[in-house]
């Protein structure tokens, strides 16, 4: 993946200045914005916001959690299961992450998986590539105005080779969440205590928009309104590549291209006009 987007950056000679970081957006009082970067100002007529949350790892504030001596990670910055070996690990997170995680590090460690819900799982034929069809096809159903079936939530676990091999070993179980940490491990909610080395957080992200925090736009959340990907509080404002909110799965490389075409053609009549 990394190889195609460098040979697409050579090939269409995209400008991309790196490494570089913007910390802050501000409104310039005469219009137009001035950006806060590492190597300086920067102004312009628009911004496109397009930082995903990949830069924005969410951990729930569980009670005691700053008191526990043993090790927190997210799995944003989860490598491999080698660091957990023959420890006790609590992975806590429905979704495809905490299932996939769990998969690996339960042939070398004595994990647990920890769900605010019972996981549910999708048929084993269902891969990524069919969710994207199936998707795809909801959304043009959706654009001619027919009925749609619901979709399949963020929630439902891929049957990827790792996670149905650990279903195989009978270990693909979640027990429901712990009620607060001590400095050794966790409370059960029965009130029984265990002795835990690490917990591993598959907990999901939220947008990374701090950079825009100036603009006042931001939700507490960190979603911003928007119509289509343009900022209802900042009409020179667009967002791609967030999720949904901000186009049909425009957090993933294959989907973003709809919505990246539809704000390119706002900008572009925004900027023509007087």
């Amino acid at each position: 993946m990394l190889d195609y987007l460098a040979r697409y950056e050579e090939r269409y000679a995209v400008p991309v200045r790196r490494p570089l970081r913007v910390a802050a957006v501000h409104r310039e009082p005469g219009g137009g914005f001035r950006l806060e970067a590492s190597d300086g100002d920067w102004r312009a007529r628009a911004v496109v916001s397009a930082t995903g949350t990949w830069q924005r790892p969410f951990v729930p504030d569980y009670p005691g959690r700053e008191r526990f001596r043993g090790a927190q990670l997210h799995s944003a910055e989860y490598r491999s299961p080698d660091a957990f070996a023959g420890k006790r690990v609590l992975v806590v997170g429905g979704g495809n992450s905490g299932a996939q995680v769990l998969a690996e590090l339960s042939r070398v460690a004595d994990a647990t998986w920890v769900t605010l819900a019972p996981p549910t799982f999708l048929p084993d034929h269902v891969d990524g590539r069919y969710l994207f069809e199936e998707e795809t096809a909801r959304y043009r159903a959706q654009q001619a105005g027919r009925e749609t079936l619901p979709p399949a939530t963020l929630g439902d676990v891929v049957m990827v080779p790792p996670v149905l091999e650990a279903r195989e070993r009978g270990v693909l179980v979640a027990v429901p969440p712990f009620a607060r940490f001590t400095p050794t491990g966790v409370v059960w909610r029965d009130g029984a205590e265990e002795r835990i080395d690490a917990v591993i957080w598959c907990t999901g992200f939220r947008p990374a928009v701090e950079h825009l925090r100036p603009l006042g736009v931001a939700r507490p959340d960190g979603r911003i309104r928007v119509e289509g990907t343009r900022s209802v509080a900042e009409p020179m404002l667009w967002l791609v590549g967030y999720g949904d909110w901000t186009g049909f799965a425009s957090a993933t490389l294959i989907g973003v291209g709809r919505s990246a075409r539809a704000t390119v053609r706002e900008i572009e009549v925004a900027l023509a006009a007087p």
